[in-house]
């Protein structure tokens, strides 16, 4: 789908198209659209780069102009630990910090005993270039937490930023994270998006980041390069921790978080750091260093018993990273699980059978909300299965298809504490799908949580709703094929999301009711669980998708496409709805970087960006 453009007004345009210059028009038209659309898969990181993210002569002088100009100009302590750096990667680390054009900064290093004669040569004439660059040496290696103590003792600036010895700033990155201390003055930690760079300086692999998500936090360090922290905060939280060398920084984000809170973390969606990738460095390939991933994993168990009590740490199977198990509270709540249908038969069969045989948590109900089915072998499948499970009941509503009035009418007659939102083209695949969201659903702060969803082929079909995507809304990664785990383990893992789909949704009832449900009125049929997500994130809410509760999903066997007119029209209506109630918040979602694109689903960059990195 064009970006901004429903199918109605995809569909007049091309219908105008026919009629007032013919068919060959139309057919040339629609060959050069998808001309286009093609070429914009095929373009790489470096056409993205070479368009909007070269940095040239006049861009600098304004940049510098912009840097002198700013209301607030914190001083900004670079800690950089060096250890037998190369000569080159550290006259051009110590370079990158040179060159800022935001000038009120200071590079405190601590060399940790290098025995190479080049670092201290090297050191000392920085240093001796500029008063700004401070030099300490320990007389024993002391490895990187200790050395990033020292350097620390150095600094005297009101945020601290770490620099790896071997990586590189980009020129405008010391002003992009002043200029945001300036908007944020509260922030005590602000993070940028990455890239990393070859030894040739080749740019690659870019990590655009959302804001900040909690549930991704915990399952990996996203914030990693370019990180600052308010220095009293560092301070106030002891500094680095040798214990946790390895996975120093993670470690460390965590404790402040901790005591900050996620509020005062913010992000500033540009390309601002470059992750040196050499042999053996995590940056070119993330378990090249075991130890790494240990002391992240004990950084994240010593958070978790102090912030989380009841839950524990584990590995995400094949990768690098962490999963966070929450407790279910005992005994366990009740969850009322709502499935409309209409004629579903064998559909509706599959779902309640793989329901009954294949989830592990018993603590269930089932309303199965009968909207006017008329076929036999259906009618005899709603008698037959409150017989074959008590848990499961009927409610027959022959009102007109209206998905969000169906599902409010039966919530309202609901017992368990929590709702389950389920299609009835949905078939479990796992056992522990509903004791996952339930144990995130129960959580104080969390609102909608969604499921992992795949089609029949194993591709996916839900990985979380983006906003704006289509004009309105659209699924993160759809189709994305089986195995794969996305923009940098995306698919793998917990993430803050705006929206999920209503096909597997699981729910506070009290948080449903506090909301006032679904939108009958005005969204009959679609986006309204977009609709409700929203409203549930505007209560205070957080929203969360998740890939360790994964089922099937058959999409619209029951209901059909939007194909006749009259549900194109009603479609139309409710995408003006949608525009005119959340506007601008559609193209703006948090957890969606504004680097990539809204034409399509696949998370692939966006040209050009709706954010400039240079802007």
């Amino acid at each position: 789908m064009i970006a901004g453009l429903g199918p109605g007004l995809i569909t007049r345009v091309a219908l105008r198209i026919l009629r007032e210059e013919g068919p060959v028009a139309l057919a040339r038209r629609l060959r050069r659209r998808i001309a286009i659309l093609l070429e914009q898969r095929r373009r790489s990181y470096s056409d993205w780069i070479a368009a909007f993210d070269t940095l040239g002569e006049v861009d600098l002088v304004n940049l510098r102009a912009a840097a002198a100009a700013l209301p607030h100009r914190p001083l900004i302590s670079v800690i950089m630990p060096v250890h037998e750096t190369p000569r080159r990667l550290l006259e051009e680390a110590i370079a990158s910090v040179s060159a800022q054009a935001y000038d009120n900064w200071e590079l405190c290093i601590c060399d940790d005993a290098s025995t190479a004669s080049h670092v201290a040569a090297v050191l000392a004439a920085a240093s001796a270039a500029d008063p700004r660059i401070k030099v300490t040496r320990r007389v024993e290696n002391g490895r990187i937490a200790r050395a990033s103590n020292d350097a620390l003792a150095l600094a005297t600036g009101d945020f601290v930023a770490m620099l790896d010895h071997d990586d590189v700033l980009r020129p405008h990155a010391l002003f992009c994270m002043a200029e945001a201390i300036g908007r944020h003055p509260d922030a005590a930690i602000l993070y940028s998006d990455e890239d990393k760079i070859d030894d040739a300086g080749r740019r690659f692999d870019p990590y655009f980041k959302p804001d900040f998500s909690p549930e991704l936090f915990l399952g990996q360090n996203y914030l990693n390069h370019l990180t600052l922290f308010r220095r009293a905060e560092v301070v106030a939280a002891g500094g680095w921790r040798p214990e946790r060398d390895g996975s120093q920084d993670y470690d460390l984000a965590l404790r402040i978080l901790a005591r900050v809170g996620a509020a005062r973390v913010i992000h500033v969606p540009r390309i601002l750091y470059h992750w040196r990738a050499t042999a053996g460095s995590t940056a070119v390939a993330t378990g090249e260093k075991s130890y790494a991933f240990t002391a992240g994993l004990r950084a994240l168990e010593d958070h978790v018993a102090a912030a989380l009590p009841g839950a524990r740490v584990e590995p995400v199977g094949g990768a690098p990273y962490y999963r966070v198990v929450h407790p279910v509270p005992e005994p366990l709540p009740l969850v009322t699980i709502l499935i409309p249908t209409r004629d579903g038969g064998a559909v509706l069969d599959r779902c309640l059978t793989s329901l009954v045989a294949r989830t592990d948590y018993q603590a269930f109900e089932v309303v199965v909300i009968d909207n006017g089915s008329a076929a036999r072998e259906t009618l005899a499948l709603l008698e037959s299965w409150p017989r074959r499970d008590g848990r499961i009941r009927v409610l027959r509503d022959d009102r007109p298809f209206n998905f969000a009035a169906l599902n409010n009418a039966a919530a309202a007659k609901a017992r368990g504490d929590l709702l389950c939102l389920l299609n009835d083209d949905v078939e479990i695949l796992e056992p522990g799908w509903l004791r996952e969201m339930v144990s995130l659903a129960v959580r104080p702060e969390i609102g909608c949580v969604g499921a992992k969803l795949l089609y029949p082929d194993g591709s996916l079909q839900h990985g979380g709703v983006v906003l704006g995507i289509g004009g309105v809304a659209g699924h993160a990664f759809k189709h994305t094929p089986a195995g794969e785990p996305g923009h940098f383990w995306h698919l793998g893992l917990r993430r803050t999301v705006s929206a999920v789909t209503a096909a597997c949704l699981v729910v506070r009832a009290s948080v449903y009711a506090e909301v006032g449900g679904l939108d009958a009125e005005h969204l009959a049929v679609a986006f309204n669980d977009v609709d409700f997500c929203l409203k549930v994130r505007e209560a205070g809410y957080r929203n969360v998708w998740t890939p360790f509760a994964c089922l099937k999903h058959h999409e619209s066997l029951s209901r059909g496409a939007e194909t006749t007119p009259e549900k194109r029209a009603r479609f139309e209506r409710e995408t003006t709805t949608m525009m005119a109630r959340w506007g601008e918040k559609l193209l703006n979602d948090p957890f969606y970087s504004p680097n990539l694109t809204l034409a399509r689903e696949d998370q692939t960059l966006g040209f050009p960006p709706r954010l400039h990195p240079l802007a």
